[in-house]
């Protein structure tokens, strides 16, 4: 059984974060944002995130943007000119072109944790890419730590 975590990091203040990651047995954070350099991320902007990550939960941290979504999905979305049902089967077809499932070892996922900032999975990326993966490898176990 793969252990897969998703966790987003809004809402969260940093101590709750990383107890959730800890706790958890997360062993690598895998950052699926776009943009993970912004100064609104706080605590959870890249390079501090994964200083943060190892210093606090000996954690490591690897930037994916293969599994981000574009700019333009992203904001077509954040718009209103997509719906979030258009943009789950957008975002899918991404991840087919970009052919995830055969470049993914999805075995080294386990105990990973796919990042982004929404806090919770419902209207999230994070989720989608975790369900993508369980369809390659149906012994794939879901994890929203939230």
């Amino acid at each position: 059984m793969i252990k897969l975590y998703t966790i987003g990091f809004t809402e969260k203040p940093a101590e709750a974060f990383f107890n959730l990651l800890k706790s958890s047995g997360v062993k690598q954070i895998i950052d699926t944002r776009i943009n993970n350099a912004s100064q609104l991320a706080g605590f959870a902007k890249g390079t501090d995130l994964q200083y943060f990550a190892r210093t606090i939960g000996n954690i490591s941290y690897e930037h994916n943007l293969d599994f981000a979504p574009t700019k333009a999905l992203l904001s077509l979305y954040r718009a209103k000119k997509l719906s979030w049902a258009a943009y789950e089967t957008e975002y899918l077809n991404l991840l087919d072109m970009r052919k995830i499932a055969q470049k993914t070892d999805i075995e080294k996922l386990h105990e990973n944790c796919l990042l982004c900032s929404e806090h919770q999975p419902d209207h999230c990326h994070r989720r989608l890419l975790a369900e993508y993966l369980r369809l390659v490898r149906n012994d794939v176990r879901i994890i929203h730590l939230t």
